[in-house]
């Protein structure tokens, strides 16, 4: 029996712990305060919240990310897994918590850590990563981390991105099928989408019909000022960029239309819209940049401001592969003409250095080897 935590920030961690999940071969058990996915393969304890508005010592003098001391709910979270590591869990999956990785660790069960990037040489993250029997980092071993020192790249495995759109059949340039892309774009990372549903275009994007659109998914023009499109997948949390800095991109590109998707203005069709467009601007999320290369999109990717520099790393690591244009902040609109045709120069196929198109399938297959005594 493998046990799953799923950090309840987003929604990101829970759509990639559930495609993984679906492609285990043994029982899994997920622990989140997240309710449990419609599409969720086994048992789910929907955890107690250990939320403080003023918590007490919760890092314990800099050793950890969060325990506080004296909170009911963080205790009982902490122990009914501890009750569920007692009574028989083969191995600990944590996405992402060094907390509950040292808990099962503590216990004497192994444990698989998914890696994050960014900067994880704190000493609770080295804690974490050191103490894990295996780590499992969801991009490829070409576009690593060059500070992970040898011991945690020695138990890695690089699955490449792991995407939705991969579960689904979504890729080189193949959609997947209404009823997949429903489920799919119901719980996107930047928040809940409204499968089956039509979404008007925020104010000011021009809609192109989808029969103009090539075999492959992009615009069928590509001369300047073809009315060629630009496809913005935004968040609502956590964000600097707003309906200014997009306004003044759109000013200054005529000749391209900017359609912005975000948890308010859902998408029917994220898989369509996305090989419809010319050119997609995403922030630099993990499971956003996942789908990108799914796609082969060709995109600039912005960074936003996170804990550890993660999509600082993320950018860093795009641009370094010649993947897309990636930067590290919204930039001035004047430049937006520049990075738009910088943007389609680079295309879409070198994404195939980011993935695998099996991500999920390779984690499952780590967990399972572990379990079978066969450790990275």
């Amino acid at each position: 029996m493998i046990g799953y935590y799923i950090h309840h920030h987003g929604l990101g961690h829970r759509n990639r712990a559930t495609q993984i999940a679906r492609e285990l071969g043994v029982p899994v058990t997920g622990f989140s305060s997240l309710e449990r996915p419609a599409d969720w393969p086994g048992e789910w304890v929907q955890l107690p919240q250990d939320l403080a508005e003023q918590p007490v010592d919760p890092t314990a003098n800099g050793v950890l990310h969060w325990a506080p001391l004296g909170h009911p709910g963080y205790r009982e979270r902490m122990g009914i897994m501890a009750e569920h590591l007692r009574r028989g869990l083969d191995l600990m999956v944590t996405d992402t918590s060094a907390e509950v990785t040292l808990l099962a660790r503590l216990m004497g069960v192994p444990t698989v850590v998914m890696a994050m990037r960014g900067d994880r040489t704190d000493r609770t993250h080295c804690a974490a990563y050191d103490a894990a029997t295996a780590l499992i980092a969801p991009w490829s071993r070409e576009t690593a981390e060059d500070y992970w020192p040898e011991e945690w790249t020695r138990k890695t495995t690089f699955t490449g991105a792991i995407s939705r759109f991969d579960a689904a059949g979504g890729v080189d340039g193949v959609a997947p099928g209404a009823a997949e892309q429903g489920a799919l774009a119901a719980e996107a990372e930047h928040g809940p989408v409204a499968a089956g549903t039509e979404a008007e275009p925020a104010d000011g994007a021009e809609q192109v019909p989808a029969d103009e659109a090539t075999a492959n998914g992009t615009a069928a023009s590509a001369v300047p000022g073809a009315g060629r499109r630009v496809l913005v997948v935004w968040g609502r949390g956590g964000t600097v960029v707003g309906d200014a800095e997009v306004d003044a991109a759109r000013a200054a590109t005529p000749g391209w239309s900017w359609l912005v998707r975000t948890p308010d203005n859902p998408s029917p069709d994220l898989w369509r819209e996305i090989h419809e467009a010319d050119v997609v601007v995403s922030h630099g999320g993990n499971n956003a940049v996942a789908e990108l290369s799914a796609a082969e999109a060709h995109a600039v990717v912005v960074a936003q401001p996170r804990p550890h520099d993660e999509q600082a790393y993320t950018v860093a690591a795009l641009d370094r592969a010649g993947i897309c244009v990636g930067l590290q902040e919204w930039p001035e609109s004047e430049r937006w003409p520049q990075l738009l045709e910088q943007a389609l120069a680079l295309g879409g196929k070198r994404w195939q250095v980011w993935r695998h198109g099996d991500g999920a399938q390779r984690a499952a297959r780590a967990m399972e080897g572990i379990l079978q005594g066969n450790a990275s």
